[in-house]
């Protein structure tokens, strides 16, 4: 180096790293705060670890489940999701409500990244976001299979007509042909850590899928599932401080990385999510079920406006509601329609102005469809 760079490079800016060894440093501390809390004594970190561990079997192990099944059938099958859509044409929309509709959030997670990629249009984008339902479809199958059974295929119907339209009035996106599917760079070949964290998942898969039924289970071969739960949080949390991916993997990736990095972003938002309500509700009296049976014209609304928060943990606390008898079907048919799930995690990550558009979309029907079941069927599925 020559001495006037030399003294150029000395006298430049100071820079402060964007990175700590493998780890991006804003991550690292965000990873940081969630154990402070986790590990904080007395009541605050007793509730903390107790929604972490929520968060963990309730949300975690089922995207993680469902991005495995997608991602390892697209692998065994040796084709790819994204150029399906993109290829489906006049298809491509019922397609997504498909996925979309389907329980849980991975099969809408799919659709946004191939939004993101170019793949799918914005009709494709709004069908899947609406019609689906997100980790709450597990809890109304599993309390309310009935019910389930009405909302998930009315759901789909409202995402393909609502993507049609919009497909009419908002302009395609478009890739050159040739461009992959990939808007990150390949992570390479399969790491320890996503089998650590699948490993710790297939415990916690086990105890949620039998909450869900209603059966209870304390422990996993007698350890107790706390410290599983926990266990698989602290893998999640050191897999995406360490992550090179902003959210969505590459398609050559193999499915237990894509399943892991996809699953340990989107809980980060989940535990944010989680916690802020949580500690509201703990540490200032917010009462959403209260709040609920003073506004009885407005039940719907709300259940609407609830819906467009991102995750699945407040839309799971409407289903509750619903199915303990505190709102009608009417308010849980709009927050069905109106919530995007985890899916609107990625989607606010890699596009939030698409994001935010299709959220407006997707409030429309769900407006239309749930105050008609209330003024028309007020009675219907309560």
């Amino acid at each position: 180096m020559s001495s006037e760079a030399l003294n150029s490079h000395r006298t430049g800016p100071l820079r402060l790293p964007t990175s700590l060894g493998p780890f991006r440093i804003k991550r690292a501390l965000i990873a940081a705060v969630f154990v402070a809390l986790a590990v904080f004594p007395g009541e605050l970190g007793a509730l903390t670890r107790s929604l972490m561990t929520d968060a963990f079997v309730q949300v975690s192990v089922f995207v993680a489940a469902t991005l495995m099944l997608f991602y390892g059938a697209e692998r065994v099958f040796k084709f790819d999701i994204g150029s399906a859509l993109q290829n489906a044409r006049g298809a491509q929309v019922p397609l997504a409500a498909l996925l979309g509709a389907t329980p849980g959030c991975g099969g809408a997670v799919v659709v946004v990244a191939a939004y993101s990629s170019g793949h799918v249009g914005m009709g494709a984008l709004v069908a899947t976001l609406t019609a689906t339902m997100g980790d709450a479809a597990f809890l109304l199958i599993a309390t309310r299979p009935e019910v389930a059974a009405v909302v998930l295929p009315v759901s789909m119907a409202v995402g393909v007509a609502s993507g049609w339209i919009v497909d009419l009035i908002h302009p395609r996106q478009t890739i050159p042909r040739g461009q992959t599917c990939d808007v990150v760079a390949p992570i390479g070949k399969l790491r320890l850590r996503d089998l650590v964290y699948l490993v710790v998942a297939l415990p916690g898969l086990i105890v949620g899928a039998a909450q869900l039924f209603q059966i209870e289970i304390t422990g996993f071969f007698g350890i107790p599932i706390e410290p599983i739960a926990l266990a698989g949080v602290a893998t999640g949390l050191f897999v995406w401080a360490a992550s090179p991916v902003n959210a969505m993997t590459a398609t050559s990736d193999s499915p237990a990385t894509r399943a892991t990095e996809e699953t340990s972003f989107i809980t980060v938002w989940v535990l944010g999510a989680y916690l802020a309500y949580d500690y509201a509700a703990a540490y200032m009296g917010l009462d959403l079920a209260a709040t609920f049976q003073s506004v009885a014209p407005l039940l719907p609304l709300i259940a609407i406006a609830i819906g467009f928060v991102p995750g699945c943990g407040p839309q799971v606390l409407v289903t509750t509601l619903y199915i303990n008898g505190v709102i009608p079907f009417a308010a849980l048919i709009g927050n069905a329609i109106s919530n995007d799930g985890d899916a609107l995690f990625p989607a606010i990550a890699l596009n939030p102005r698409a994001a935010v558009i299709a959220t407006i979309y997707s409030s429309v029907p769900a407006l239309i469809v749930a105050y008609g079941f209330y003024f028309a069927a007020p009675s219907f599925m309560n």
